[in-house]
């Protein structure tokens, strides 16, 4: 095998190369002081409680067996924080038990260690606003762990992305989110800032994490019916409830028509829609802003009162 060789720099000072001698006098011979290195500003560390022990998120290790990240085989759930609050905990363990039970995974979901568990990681990582992601592997282990938001646009622009949605996992928000994910790529390298899905027959689903909602011709909010095998978001029941909105189907032609739209999710609450593909909605709609309104009124009476 031929030799390699490494080529190096000469410093100046170095063996054969002498300082100069006013460099010497500064640089006297003999050992020098090592520098302590500058320690660089970092943000506050996220968390994660495994099983029940905290430490920070990006030193929690799992066994690579765990089939949770083999197979993407578990549930899991994301949960809005406010100032160091969790919003809506029982209604995400309530969807994280319909998840488990139609999965079919062993056992049962171990609420109370994580309803005891959240307040002492929220309490360890201090006042912040942000996520709380809880997630249950096949392989048994229980992960919550604090997050900030995803960066978002004020107003989202999305692009259609053709989507079969797997009957099989209806109900259940599973660890294997990998065809979500890339819906979203394949939007933004159009130049999009999210996707729309739509199935192979021209019918509009939701967005990969989020729900959408439009105003039609006829000035009626509406929203995608859950028999479409869309998500049951929690954000979207609950706007469901607050507002009048007709539940029902609609083709990538009509929803191009809309008067105005937004997406509805745990982290984003009520976000305005820009635009549909090539359809530009210029500003902000009237019904937009009440909905926003009325899920942040909610969301401050639920908080205020816990």
């Amino acid at each position: 095998m031929p030799k390699v060789i490494v080529p190096f720099q000469i410093e100046r000072g170095a063996i054969g190369h002498p300082l100069p001698a006013d460099a010497a006098r500064e640089n006297p011979p003999g050992p020098r002081p090592r520098r302590a290195a500058p320690v660089p500003s970092r943000p506050m560390t996220e968390l994660a409680a495994l099983d029940g022990s905290i430490t920070p998120a990006e030193e929690t290790l799992i066994p690579v067996t765990d089939e949770g990240l083999i197979r993407g085989d578990g549930v899991f759930e994301v949960c809005r924080v406010y100032d160091g609050k969790v919003f809506a905990l029982d209604d995400h363990l309530d969807r994280m038990e319909r998840s488990y039970a139609n999965l079919m995974l062993p056992g049962a979901v171990p609420r109370a260690e994580i309803e005891a568990e959240v307040p002492r990681l929220l309490q360890e990582r201090g006042t912040y606003d942000g996520q709380l992601r809880i997630m249950l592997t096949k392989g048994g282990r229980r992960i919550l762990t604090t997050e900030p938001l995803p960066p978002s646009p004020e107003r989202v622009r999305l692009g259609f992305v053709t989507f079969s949605p797997t009957r099989v996992l209806d109900g259940v928000k599973s660890l294997s989110y990998a065809g979500n994910m890339l819906a979203g790529r394949m939007a933004r390298d159009r130049g999009f800032d999210e996707a729309l899905l739509v199935t192979p027959h021209g019918r509009v689903l939701e967005a990969p994490t989020s729900t959408i909602f439009w105003v039609d011709s006829g000035g009626r909010l509406c929203t995608v019916p859950l028999d479409e095998h869309i998500l049951a978001s929690i954000t979207r029941a609950k706007l469901v409830e607050l507002l009048d909105v007709n539940e029902t189907a609609v083709t990538k032609d009509e929803i191009l028509g809309a008067q105005e739209a937004f997406l509805a999710s745990t982290s984003r609450e009520v976000q305005s829609v820009g635009a549909i593909e090539d359809r530009e909605f210029p500003e902000t709609g009237e019904v937009t802003r009440k909905a926003a309104a009325a899920m942040r009124a909610h969301v401050e009476s639920v908080l205020g009162s816990g």
